[in-house]
């Protein structure tokens, strides 16, 4: 830490109490189905900047085309859970639609993937 500065601020770690603030100290957030993959779109094309805090504000501003949780803390500079919690508080709120990508869950086939196999060992 620098001698005279402020004891919540360290050159190395940065801010130690924004991210408890900016989240009012939750460290869950309520949509468990939230993940680093998640993908979030703003629900609205008009942001109430009047009504939400300046975190939300700033999801909805980057959230114009469809972001994942784990971009979105890159942008903003946050830990992911910070990001999950605002988010979670978004989608409460109907400013956001967030959704998990499918998932392709087709096993391949066997006989194709012996015959991959077949072809790379003559090689």
């Amino acid at each position: 830490m620098t001698a005279g500065r402020d004891n919540w601020v360290d050159d190395e770690a940065g801010p130690l109490v924004r991210p408890y603030a900016m989240t009012r100290g939750r460290t869950r957030q309520a949509n468990r189905d939230l993940n680093m993959i998640t993908l979030v779109v703003a629900a609205k094309d008009v942001i109430d900047t009047v009504a939400l805090d300046a975190d939300y504000v700033a999801i909805l501003e980057l959230c114009h085309q469809p972001l994942s949780i784990a971009e979105l803390a890159a942008r903003m500079n946050v830990p992911i859970v910070v990001v999950k919690v605002l988010v979670s508080d978004l989608i409460e709120q109907r400013e956001v639609i967030a959704r998990n990508p499918t998932r392709d869950v087709r096993v391949p086939d066997m006989k194709l993937l012996q015959a991959v196999l077949d072809g790379v060992r003559r090689l």
